[in-house]
Order: structure tokens, then sequence, then C-alpha cells
């Protein structure tokens, strides 16, 4: 096995055996300016952003009635659904739309809520189907736009309900796209049906690529439009912090990914003595061997994770096997680490270059070598680069505000052919 401290740029061919050189490409790539101390401390100020492009503005007159029932917004527990969504609502509300939000009152939910004001619009909570119904059709009736998110409990009911109530547009938001399409071929969804699929109007998905037209072509979607993850810039930004961790993992234990993690962290770890890691998640089996040199932390709050990301040198990213087979899906920690400028590090998938350049804005690692050729050699001002680029891309393209907007300009193609007065 081999075993390194961190060696000098002319020592490490000798080290490992057919050592990569894949950061020529970020050495030939031109650089970008950086950042001041007042960007670093603050990235919601930062003057990276006066630079980039600005989100196309939804122009239309006139507010939209907006209601999302999804599993999660007042619980941080389900995060990838409480991060989507907050930041979401607060966007549309931002623009003058007004967004209900409602929510099953799940038990183990309801003893974790940390969100006490929903932003940019307002929270309601139901006990049952039967609840629902009575107490919410007039609001599903009268909305402009339902939509309606993955994995909501008695969700094939509740669609069936929506698409034959509403008077607006109805809309189905696939946060697990290739799960969906392998649950319908064998008929195991339990929120969403072959033939519910075609009754709403519009189908986003966190996945782009082929699956779109699989949805289309096989289960009869109207319109499929991919709506990827995004990142609340005022939450995840730039802080000045001491490095703790020479590379960073946030996921909990699944099986598809953990090879992943133990060829491109673990393995490392084990090679690289001096190197410091950190691995937070729960669910990792106790048949797990972590070396000496890795931190493990079993849960991280929302509000902790900006720190986390900012005191890494590098975050890695891993792919579960369903979003590798499918490729074009995006990550919302994948997201978040580059917002807070922080050089990320990614196992390969298709479609990777839609949202990061790889070599420029992401590294892209397919063995330990290649992932400790990264630690060990990119020089501190490459690594700055590489972060601020990846800021760039992010600020640019992926931002909660980005998907607040290409959501109301899809509503609005739809829209627009039936001669609605808002859009006059």
């Amino acid at each position: 096995m081999f075993s390194a401290e961190r060696p000098s740029q002319n020592s490490v061919n000798g080290l490992v055996p057919k050592w990569p050189a894949p950061l020529a490409v970020l050495r030939q790539a031109p650089g970008i300016p950086a950042p001041d101390d007042r960007t670093l401390q603050d990235g919601r100020n930062s003057n990276t952003k006066g630079a980039l492009e600005e989100p196309q503005v939804f122009d239309g007159s006139g507010s939209l009635k907006i209601v999302v029932m999804s599993p999660s917004n007042t619980s941080s527990c389900a995060k990838d659904y409480a991060t989507t969504y907050r930041g979401l609502m607060r966007e549309l509300g931002a623009l003058g739309h007004e967004v209900l939000f409602l929510e099953r009152d799940v038990p183990w939910r309801a003893a974790n809520r940390d969100l006490p004001k929903a932003p940019g619009g307002e929270v309601a909570l139901y006990s049952s189907l039967r609840q629902l119904k009575q107490e919410f059709s007039r609001a599903i009736r009268m909305a402009d736009l339902v939509i309606l998110g993955s994995y909501v409990q008695e969700g094939k009911s509740i669609g069936e309900w929506v698409t034959d109530l509403a008077q607006g547009v109805t809309a189905f938001f696939d946060s697990d796209t290739a799960g969906t399409i392998r649950q319908l071929a064998h008929h195991e969804s339990d929120y969403l049906t072959k033939e519910l699929v075609s009754h709403y109007q519009l189908y986003f998905s966190f996945t782009g690529g082929p699956l779109l037209e699989v949805i289309r072509r096989r289960y009869g979607a109207q319109q499929v439009l991919p709506l990827y993850y995004s990142v609340d810039p005022e939450q995840y930004y730039p802080e000045v912090r001491e490095p703790r961790w020479d590379l960073g993992y946030l996921g909990p234990y699944s099986e598809d990914r953990q090879p992943a993690l133990d060829e491109l962290l673990l393995e490392p770890a084990r090679n690289w003595r001096k190197g410091r890691f950190v691995v937070v998640g729960t669910h990792y089996p106790s048949e797990v061997r972590w070396p000496v040199n890795v931190c493990r932390h079993p849960h991280m709050a929302l509000s902790k994770q900006r720190a986390f990301y900012n005191a890494q040198n590098f975050a890695l990213n891993i792919t579960g096997a369903d979003s590798a087979s499918a490729g074009y899906s995006s990550m919302v920690g994948l997201f978040q680490a580059a917002a807070c400028g922080t050089p990320i590090m990614s196992d390969d998938w298709d479609g990777v270059d839609c949202f990061f350049e790889p070599g420029q804005e992401i590294l892209i690692a397919h063995s330990f070598e290649e992932s400790l050729y990264y630690l060990l050699e990119t020089t501190e001002a490459e690594r700055q680069c590489l972060g601020q680029r990846a800021l760039a891309r992010v600020l640019a393209k992926h931002t909660v505000k980005h998907r607040a907007q290409e959501l109301v300009l899809a509503v609005r193609e739809v829209l627009a052919p039936v001669g609605s007065s808002k859009f006059a």
C-alpha cells in the first residue's frame, strides 16, 4: 500500500505508479481574481456576483396563486425538501406571487420543526386526506398553479383529487425521477401512477437528460422540464475560516455510494496519514473501518452546514447508482459547497458538465490515486481559483431565484395559449 506525507511536486511521481496529471486543464485555464476579504466574509456582497449573468426576470403582470404539497418544509430533517422549498417560497413571494404550502402533520417531523415562519408564503398542516379535502378544496380549485411533490403520503389519491378539481395548472415535481421510473415499471409507487402522469400539465424533474424523454414517451407526460436542485445564497456563501479538513463528505450511508466513498476518501486517508478528513452522515454500519484521521459526525443541522463547507480544502461529491445511471442529476450538496467557494472533487457521471466544467470548475476523480493527487498537488492559488469559478457558475445559473423564475415562466407558457389575463 502506498503511504505518503505531503511531498513536493517533484517527488510525487516517484511515489505512486501511473500517477495521473489531470490538473493540466485547470493550470491552462485563465484565472479569475482572488476575492477580497469582504467577499470571503460575506458572499452575499461578493464582488464576483456583480460581474455575473443576471437571471431572466419574470415580466408577467399580476400575481399567481400557488399551492405546493410536498413531504416537508418546516423540518430540516428532510433537508433536501426543506432547503428547496424554503428558497422557492421566498423567491416566489419576492416576485409577487402568493404561495400556500400544505404539509402532512407527521409526528417525527413535528418534533424536529425548525422554521418559525415560512419565508414568502404560508404553511398549513393537515393530518389526513379527509381533512385536506375538507379544508383546502377551495384553495386547490382557485389556485393558478398546484404542485405535488414526490413521496407525499397518499400521493396517488391526492394527485387524482388535485388534477380533477384544480382549475389552474397542475404540476408534479419529481425529486427522484430514476426511482419513480423504476417504481412505475413495477407498479410500486405510492405517490404516482402511469395514468396520473399524463393528467399533470407539467412534469418538473430534478433530473434532466434522457429520462425526461422516457417520462414523455413511455408514460404520456404532457410537458416535461428539468427544474434542477438549487442553492440559497443567503444561507450558503464564502466565509473566512481556518481549514479544518483536507477533504470532507456530507451524506448518509448508502450501499451504492459506499464503494466510491471508500475509494475517493477512505483510501486516500489510509495512504496519507497527515491528511485530515471528515464524513458526516447517519446509518453507517458498524463494520465500516474508519481510518484514524477520518473525523465522524452522525448528523449536522442545516444551520451548521455553511461553516462545515467553509472549513474544507475540498468537498467530495458522490453520485448514487440511480443518479449516475440516469445522468444529468443535480445534487443539492454540490451547489451548496460551490456557493461557499469550496473546491469540489467528484466521481464521474454523465451530464456533470451541464452544471460545472470539469478541470476548471470541478475536479473529477476516478481512483484513490487521482483523489490523492488533487489533495497533494493542487496549489493554494489553483484551489482558490477552482472554488471561485464554481461559485461564479452557481450564482449565475443555480440559485433558488433562478429556479423560481424558471418555474413561473414554464407556467406562463401553459397559461398563455388560453388567453390568461395575467399575461396580457
